[in-house]
């Protein structure tokens, strides 16, 4: 069999952990942040985990040998 490839796109946003978690960065900190409250902001400072399902479609079909 051919090897696979990851998604390159995927390769930039996501981080694998030894554990096996998947990193990501969080949603809405890109614009209209006035709008925002300062709480959510500091929120979504960093990164966070992914939940099971979501990690589990990272690390099977974009980055297959993380």
């Amino acid at each position: 069999m051919p090897k696979l490839k990851s998604k390159s796109g995927a390769k930039k946003r996501f981080k694998v952990t030894a554990t096996g978690k998947v990193l990501a960065g969080h949603a809405y900190k890109r614009h209209n942040l006035r709008k925002r409250s300062q709480k959510m902001k500091r929120s979504a400072r960093g990164t966070k985990a992914l939940e099971y399902g979501d990690a589990r479609l990272i690390k099977d079909f974009f980055l297959p040998y993380a």
